[in-house]
């Protein structure tokens, strides 16, 4: 995954300076999204990957898919990477381009995984206590991951908090050994 990152990281890059030019930060954000939803979906998974399936064929397929959909600014990055072979780092450079719009609006996007449902109340004083924690506004997404036994992990951006017991389990058998 943190390859993908890696190859995608200038792509969203470029996107999102282009998108501030442009003043068309929405506008991208929409396409991406769609874009995303075309290459990953498994009728054309397995067309995109096929070596037998030649990247024009697959280009024309794709900007046939996308008439009328994206604008034409999406459908040259499109082109870019077909041309490059990179069509599979669409999914991650559209999540790197919302991660950028969130930073650059002030927010962060932030997935909470917890051992119970939070009630709204909880959720609220949750989201509140992150706020300041993180000095932005924050958009959670939460589920509920047994697994944890207690407690919550929170993912924002690159920043992890671990307040699981299982994280802590994990951590009192590594100071043990």
């Amino acid at each position: 995954m943190s390859d993908t990152q890696t190859l995608a990281r200038p792509y969203a890059a470029a996107v999102f300076k282009r998108a501030k030019e442009t003043d068309s930060t929405e506008q991208w954000s929409k396409d991406l999204a769609f874009l995303a939803a075309v290459v990953s979906s498994d009728a054309l998974d397995s067309i995109i990957d096929n070596p037998k399936i030649g990247k024009q064929t697959v280009l024309a397929l794709l900007l046939d898919i996308c008439q009328g959909q994206v604008s034409g600014e999406s459908e040259n990055l499109l082109k870019l990477l077909a041309h490059n072979g990179k069509l599979t780092l669409v999914t991650t450079i559209a999540t790197l381009f919302e991660a950028y719009k969130a930073n650059a609006e002030g927010y962060v996007d932030v997935d909470v995984s917890t051992a119970y449902p939070f009630s709204l109340e909880a959720q609220q004083d949750f989201a509140t206590t992150l706020e300041k924690t993180l000095n932005r506004k924050v958009n959670l997404s939460i589920k509920v991951d047994e697994s944890l036994i207690g407690g919550v992990l929170v993912r924002a951006g690159d920043r992890v908090i671990d307040g699981s017991i299982r994280g802590q389990l994990q951590q009192m058998r590594k100071a043990l050994q």
